[in-house]
């Protein structure tokens, strides 16, 4: 289930739209999760003025807690992205977990909870494991798909983790945000071509490369620029690769760097990453110094 926060023009209200993948039918119940979810999503939405949309809606009483997420999730253009979470559901002993009326999931969404700029959860509801008869461990996950419009770039950066809990018959549901963070990240990819090749020692080794990473908005890669990348090299025979200078990218974010020829081994680029853009190291590249 993948929920989109946008400016709509409905009496100036910050809408929840849902964007689903078809629909998975909860067991024994022509409602599905994710319109369920959707629907309680918009209802939870604010408008631009701070005051919350009317709904009938009563809270279940359930409380979420020790919520675990991957401390990253990086997206690339194409493909689904799907990452794990689990949490604690506590609810009240009338409760019946395994009912078909009562499903329960994991979402993430930027910016604040009553006014998020966008929202992702899972395709699925998580599957919950009662340890007591007021509490169950929960797993679900977070489904991204980044080429059916699921992120535009000014997403990447820190999400907060949430949890709800919904009864289908009633609309009724719970949720709860601030559980803990993850970053969605633009993926990235680092090239390098070092030579000449041979090389003969005391002279000049040129590494080219390019750093880029994902763009959301058209789907394809495109440079990073101005970041500070750090060239490598680790002598044949050993395992551990040393920084020997640290250059930036150009407005293309290609990269380009020297160093002299001391002996036979691999030359890299790594980028150390930002908040944004995951860390990447590019395949490291012989070079035979004669």
């Amino acid at each position: 289930m993948r929920i989109r926060a946008t400016v709509a023009a409905v009496s100036g209200a910050l809408a929840l739209t849902a964007f689903a993948a078809p629909a998975s039918q909860a067991a024994g119940s022509a409602t599905s999760y994710q319109a369920e979810a959707a629907k309680v999503l918009s209802a939870h939405g604010r408008t631009a003025f701070g005051a919350t949309t009317a709904t009938t809606a009563a809270d279940l009483g359930v409380t979420f807690s020790d919520l675990k997420i991957a401390s990253a999730v990086k997206v690339g253009t194409t493909n689904h992205v799907s990452t794990t979470v689990t949490y604690t559901l506590t609810h009240g002993a009338n409760y019946d977990l395994s009912s078909d009326d009562f499903d329960s999931g994991p979402l993430i969404y930027k910016g604040t909870l009553d006014n998020p700029t966008n929202m992702l959860g899972g395709v699925d509801p998580a599957t919950c494991t009662p340890v007591t008869d007021t509490t169950a461990t929960c797993t679900g996950k977070i489904d991204i798909y980044p080429s059916e419009g699921d992120l535009m770039n000014a997403d990447a950066g820190k999400w907060s983790a949430a949890a709800l809990a919904l009864q289908y018959s009633t609309s009724d549901y719970s949720l709860q945000g601030d559980l803990g963070s993850t970053l969605v990240q633009r993926y990235s990819k680092l090239t390098v071509n070092a030579g000449p090749e041979p090389v003969y020692k005391g002279k000049t080794i040129t590494s080219t490369g390019k750093l880029s990473r994902a763009n959301w908005e058209d789907n394809a890669y495109h440079g990073y620029t101005n970041q500070p990348v750090k060239l490598q090299f680790r002598k044949a025979g050993t395992s551990t690769y040393t920084t020997v200078k640290t250059v930036y990218s150009d407005k293309y974010g290609n990269v380009k760097a020297t160093a002299t020829a001391q002996s036979d081994g691999y030359w890299r680029f790594r980028f150390e990453g930002t908040s944004t853009t995951p860390a990447v190291s590019a395949t490291g590249d012989y070079v035979d110094v004669k």
